[in-house]
């Protein structure tokens, strides 16, 4: 003879194994599930953060670029400056030179230059 819990316990059995599950006590998937992030997700707030970085440190770059080639350019301004000094300073060395020759020509028939 079954007694009603036996035949209760058997209406719940499925495949003679595993017991079913009775509706009230069944509670919806989603609560089982977690939600797992998708790697991406994972990685994309360091990826940002990097890319936040090197784009200040590209900006740095540039504007230290852009310093330089000031600086390369008054560098170059000086010293063509300094070029053209020089050039002036060496044309009238040279006509000085010439001048001295002239006047070493002319002080000698004259005499003046010998001392006896």
């Amino acid at each position: 003879m079954t007694t009603p819990e036996y035949i209760e316990c058997l209406g719940r059995r499925i495949n003679d194994n595993i017991p079913r599950l009775s509706q009230e006590d069944s509670q919806p998937i989603e609560k089982h599930l977690q939600v797992v992030p998708f790697e991406l997700e994972i990685i994309r707030p360091e990826f940002e953060r990097r890319n936040s970085e090197l784009e200040k440190k590209i900006e740095q770059m540039e504007e230290e670029k852009m310093n330089l080639r000031l600086d390369i350019d008054v560098q170059k301004l000086e010293t063509e400056k300094l070029r053209k000094r020089k050039n002036k300073a060496e044309e009238y060395l040279d006509s000085l030179k010439t001048d001295y020759k002239k006047l070493r020509l002319s002080m000698r028939p004259v005499g003046l230059g010998k001392t006896s």
